[in-house]
């Protein structure tokens, strides 16, 4: 199995060298990822300049770009070979109910599921977090299962772990993506003294507001794994007879 590995904390990341190392016991690895912190990339790609792309290793490449980019360039041309499965992280902190909105993390292995791939995105829940092994071997057992019983179509899961010992996890759970609250104020910063210009750092994410234990937030609070298959169509179906009345 050929496995293309990426995340949104860059190449150097201690999250993706524990995925790495885990995932090259059990399948051939090329790793294509952000040549730095590019976390909360969402989906954008890198359009209107070059994307530069450098190598670091045998099958290894860091990208100038977004999570995105890596996963859209290294699919769509900087390959020779078509990836079996897009698995990404494991980030550095949780991608929770509406965090997966903003996650490179998140985007990449949906950029690798639009391009008919099956897509794993693996996150730590704490940040900084410790227990990366914890999460690369979640990812592995994964793969394994993918590898002895594949599902017959391309899928997307968003898989979080507990930051604890791997012995401490109390299971595994397919859950729903819960809710949070609205995001904490942005906060505007006093250090900048350039005329004219304003500087503002975004706040804190909200905390859960939908944190049920059929939630992917009342899952990891137990110290369980919470996987949630994911979908990319936005339309809210439920509401497409009341517009097209509103606009009748």
């Amino acid at each position: 199995m050929k496995i293309l590995v990426s995340n949104d904390d860059g190449y150097q990341a201690p999250g993706i060298l524990a995925l790495v190392k885990a995932l090259s016991t059990i399948a051939e690895v090329t790793v294509v990822a952000p040549a730095d912190d590019r976390s909360a990339a969402s989906n954008s790609l890198t359009v209107g300049k070059p994307v530069r792309i450098h190598e670091a290793g045998e099958r290894r490449y860091y990208v100038e770009g977004t999570p995105a980019d890596c996963v859209h360039i290294a699919v769509n041309g900087l390959l020779d070979f078509r990836p079996d499965l897009v698995v990404t992280g494991v980030n550095n902190g949780s991608n929770l109910g509406d965090d997966t909105i903003y996650s490179g993390t998140v985007a990449a292995a949906m950029e690798g599921y639009l391009l008919g791939i099956p897509g794993i995105a693996m996150s730590l829940t704490h940040k900084p977090g410790v227990h990366f092994d914890t999460a690369a071997h979640v990812a592995a057992g994964l793969v394994r299962r993918f590898m002895t019983k594949p599902l017959p179509m391309p899928w997307l899961l968003n898989v979080n772990v507990p930051d604890v010992p791997e012995d401490d996890l109390t299971g595994m759970r397919v859950v729903r993506l819960g809710r949070r609250h609205q995001a904490e104020p942005v906060e505007r910063t006093h250090h900048h003294h350039e005329p004219g210009v304003q500087v503002w750092r975004i706040g804190p994410a909200g905390k859960a507001a939908d944190a049920g234990p059929d939630t992917d937030f009342g899952t990891v609070a137990e110290n369980c794994v919470s996987v949630t298959p994911l979908l990319i169509d936005l339309t809210r179906y439920d509401n497409l007879r009341h517009v097209a009345s509103w606009l009748a």
